[in-house]
């Protein structure tokens, strides 16, 4: 045990052992026998974080903010716990709160640049890290700044981004989906799915890559014997396990899922699902794996005239023929259909892409 003397050093100490829930029960002691004020809140905040008590260290910061409303650090620490909980959004606006009471705050900006990079969003973390004074956490600094710029390089789009963009459209998603967008990629894949598949003495196990709300599962229902879901949003899959379509929805990265399922399927669909990724040759490996011989790759991309691969305006990836008929190749599958589609449209023009339906050999 570290010596008697200032609780919040003998606390700073205990998390500095790995005795983090030791940390966090002297603290609430201290709390609750009225001998703790904002700055034992705040560090039973980082020791119940550190304990990976995330539930307790969120509500230790809401009741620390709620008693000390107007005071940054109280912010910060609700954010930090937001943050730890995985809601970049909410951080987001505590992070600036902090910074709207004290504008000076280079720690704020320091966990607000945090913040948009867990949200995938690299350009907004560059722009706060770039007011911070120099002398700041020089290492901690340039190493988000490092990250932020290896994020904006990569050949697909940052998983916190597309968590964050969906968690907060979920709840929208099915209207302005089927409305604004006019979104047909299910009922495309499915119409693919009879024309390619002979016809079905058994049903099929399937898994659903970026299932979403359910729209893309549904067309599929009544020929699955198991309908499996991935999703990156916590929000989107919520709703889809509501319509009790699927047997399971994994919360995961699809590259990750499809590298770590044990079941084999008999179809893998992916409805307007890789416009969030640029290189696909681990998705193609992946899927391959996860296919029985026999098996059927059904994907809708939007459509490059040139470049193997591009990202958009509206930052989605749109994907050539000739690269995905070379990755059908690589990975061992036959072309069993490609046609042209409209899966969607954007500002009321319908855009160009390609459904595709690859089968994998006995």
């Amino acid at each position: 045990m570290p010596p008697e003397g200032d609780p919040l050093e003998e606390a700073e100490t205990l998390i500095a052992e790995g005795r983090a829930e030791d940390a966090a029960l002297m603290l609430r002691t201290r709390i609750d026998a009225g001998r703790g004020g904002l700055l034992a809140r705040l560090m039973l905040v980082r020791a119940l974080i550190a304990a990976d008590d995330k539930a307790a260290a969120l509500e230790a910061a809401r009741e620390t903010t709620s008693l000390f409303p107007h005071v940054a650090q109280a912010a910060i620490g609700f954010g930090e716990a937001l943050l730890a909980v995985a809601l970049p959004a909410a951080a987001i606006a505590e992070f600036q709160r902090a910074l709207r009471i004290d504008p000076s705050l280079d720690e704020a900006r320091f966990h607000l640049g945090e913040a948009w990079l867990s949200a995938g969003e690299a350009e907004k973390a560059l722009e706060a890290y770039a007011v911070i004074a120099p002398e700041y956490e020089t290492k901690k600094v340039a190493q988000r700044i490092a990250d932020a710029n290896a994020m904006q390089t990569r050949a697909r789009s940052d998983e916190g981004y597309v968590r964050h963009l969906f968690d907060q459209f979920s709840g929208e998603y099915d209207a302005r989906m089927r409305g604004q967008l006019s979104y047909r990629a299910p009922e495309i894949l499915r119409e693919l799915a009879d024309l390619v598949i002979a016809p079905l003495e058994n049903k099929l196990d399937i898994l659903d890559l970026g299932c979403g709300t359910g729209l893309s599962g549904a067309p599929f229902k009544d020929i699955a014997a198991r309908l499996d879901g991935v999703d990156l949003s916590p929000a989107m899959a919520a709703i889809a396990r509501k319509r009790g379509l699927y047997n399971e929805i994994i919360i995961a990265d699809l590259e990750t899922a499809l590298n770590e399922t044990s079941h084999r399927y008999d179809l893998v669909l992916a409805a307007d699902t890789f416009v969030y990724l640029g290189d696909l040759e681990a998705v193609f490996a992946g899927a391959a794996r996860a296919l029985r011989d026999n098996g059927y790759f059904l994907f809708t991309v939007e459509k490059s005239e040139t470049a193997d691969f591009a990202l958009g305006p509206k930052r989605r990836w749109k994907h050539s023929e000739s690269y995905l008929r070379r990755l059908a190749e690589n990975a061992d599958f036959d072309v069993a259909g490609l046609i042209a589609c409209h899966a969607r449209h954007e500002a009321g023009e319908p855009v160009e892409g390609l459904a595709v339906a690859l089968h994998k050999s006995a």
